[in-house]
């Protein structure tokens, strides 16, 4: 899949994957897109995170393939070149944020607060990450940012289950939420892909 003008509007939940066994990710990533969820955010938080995403990419082509957790210019760097074609920050600096914007990508730079959202929105940016969305307020307080500041979009991470997505999904300013709930550890470890195609399948039915 070519790389998209906007992450928000791939798909309703987000999954939100680590893979700390390479051999793992290609069989998730096409678990994903066989229950109907074509993208995948997969974390540089393992020391096989690129080498996964070179897998996917090309492997799997049909997928949107994003690299999250990126921290560092480097990172969002290393990351293109491994092919992914969207970024994702947990929060967001002045440095990373240009190296973002530099790769030519579309990305998520990450925010928790009034004021980051307003500095990426000086930065001529709409679309962002909110996290950790629950435990920095969660569906009421992208609610009530919605007021003063209705041009932000969001994508809310971080603590959201299957029972909490709906609330942040009815919301406005929210266009996707990030969810880690589509592998479970337990299915990656016994190679279950028919039962990560499942929760996918839920997954794309909230939007």
């Amino acid at each position: 899949m070519s790389a998209p003008d906007s992450v928000l509007d791939l798909v309703p939940v987000l999954p939100v994957v680590l893979v700390d066994d390479l051999t793992t990710a290609v069989p998730i990533a096409r678990a994903l897109v066989d229950g109907g969820l074509p993208a995948i955010e997969l974390t540089l938080r393992t020391p096989v995170a690129l080498d996964a995403i070179r897998a996917i990419a090309a492997e799997v082509p049909e997928i949107a393939l994003g690299a999250g957790t990126v921290v560092t210019p480097a990172q969002a760097s290393a990351a293109v070149a491994a092919g992914a074609g969207f970024l994702v920050s947990p929060g967001c600096t002045p440095s990373l944020l240009a190296a973002m914007r530099d790769t030519g990508l579309a990305f998520l730079p990450g925010t928790s607060t009034v004021s980051e959202v307003m500095g990426v929105l000086e930065a001529g940016l709409t679309e962002m990450k909110f996290f950790p969305a629950e435990a920095a307020g969660g569906a009421p307080y992208l609610r009530s940012v919605a007021g003063p500041l209705p041009q932000a979009r969001f994508c809310p991470t971080g603590g959201i289950t299957p029972t909490s997505a709906p609330r942040y999904l009815a919301l406005p300013n929210v266009g996707c939420v990030g969810g880690s709930w589509l592998t479970p550890p337990d299915a990656v470890a016994a190679r279950d892909w028919e039962r990560i195609s499942k929760l996918a399948a839920e997954a794309a039915a909230l939007g």
